[in-house]
């Protein structure tokens, strides 16, 4: 039996690891920004209570995205500038959207009055831009990176879809992390943005198949069409799933009150688990394979083995962290 060389599995691993840490970033820091989103809509009291639901977590959670542009770049060179050439205006918008969540979440703690208000609104116009940054990006990789009008528009389609999904898991964990009157807000929030998240959700499996007659036959052709037939259906029984449990909540008892998340959680990974596929083995579409892209093997080896340090280091910090803050989030307090 022929054994594989580090030049042929180096790079899958390279590129399943940089699809670990996109897909743990989408979910864990889609929630945090959908909950700087949905402050517009709070009170003061509230987003004060919102902000501490967050506030233990988000930091670990922006960890994921240096982790996965830090695997681009070093393992995948050419496509990291392939990529980062194409959508530099993009980019620019996410790290400056980045910054303003940031420093708005340290500042607005020392303030009160009207400059609290101004940094309220940095926050949630940072959350905004940034989930907004993303869903163009998403849109712009789904069409090969093309520049025409064409995919601009679509482009801007999947931000604003990608912002809802990220307003729609926002809401879900407000609903497993708080109670009382910002709950049920929280309940409505999540049953407005589940339609647009839906929307965007099949935009993105419309236009995937669409934009290249590849992806088209991983999915359409005998016996593809039967095998992943499960994706879409579970995809829409969690959506199913989700909108019953929001039509029971908020409720004395608190409960499943953990269900919208965890649904909402399943339908991000279905989702991206059909991205990945439908992308393989291209890590820029129809352009460049991960072997294409690949740094050379000895490259590659160093840092895989550096990687297999560092990722059980952010798991294990993740986890400390959400095992001592699990429960309700409590009053927001610096002192």
């Amino acid at each position: 039996m022929e054994t594989l060389s580090p030049a042929d599995w180096l790079p899958v691993a390279f590129a399943a690891l940089m699809g670990i840490a996109i897909l743990a970033y989408v979910v864990l820091d889609g929630y945090d920004l959908g909950v700087g989103i949905l402050m517009a809509g709070a009170t003061d009291p509230q987003r004060d209570r919102m902000v501490a639901s967050i506030g233990p977590f988000w930091d670990a959670n922006e960890t994921w995205l240096v982790l996965a542009v830090g695997l681009l770049l070093v393992a995948f060179p050419v496509a990291h500038g392939m990529i980062l050439s194409a959508l530099y205006l993009p980019v620019a918008a996410l790290l400056f959207g980045l910054i303003l969540r940031g420093v708005s979440f340290e500042f607005r703690a020392k303030t009160d009055g009207t400059q609290r208000t101004l940094w309220n609104r940095a926050f949630i116009g940072g959350s905004l831009l940034a989930a907004l940054a993303q869903g163009y990006m998403l849109g712009l990789y789904i069409l090969g990176l093309e520049q025409s009008w064409a995919a601009v528009g679509f482009g801007l389609l999947t931000g604003v879809c990608l912002a809802a999904a990220y307003a729609f898991i926002g809401a879900t964990w407000l609903v497993l992390k708080t109670e009382g009157e910002l709950q049920a807000r929280a309940v409505g929030w999540a049953r407005r943005a589940l339609g647009l998240a839906a929307l965007g959700m099949v935009a993105v499996s419309l236009a995937t198949p669409l934009a290249s007659d590849r992806i088209a036959a991983k999915w359409f052709e005998l016996p593809y069409l039967v095998l992943l037939a499960p994706i879409p259906v579970a995809t829409a029984g969690l959506f199913a799933l989700v909108w019953v449990a929001l039509r029971h909540l908020p409720n004395a008892a608190d409960r499943y009150a953990w269900v919208p998340f965890a649904g909402a959680v399943g339908i991000f990974m279905l989702g991206f688990h059909g991205l990945a596929y439908s992308f393989y083995p291209y890590v820029v579409p129809e352009r460049l394979t991960v072997w294409d892209a690949a740094a050379a093997p000895e490259s590659l080896m160093i840092i895989f083995v550096g990687t297999l340090v560092v990722l059980p280091v952010i798991l294990g910090y993740t986890a400390v962290a959400y095992r001592i803050f699990r429960g309700k989030a409590t009053e927001l307090r610096y002192d």
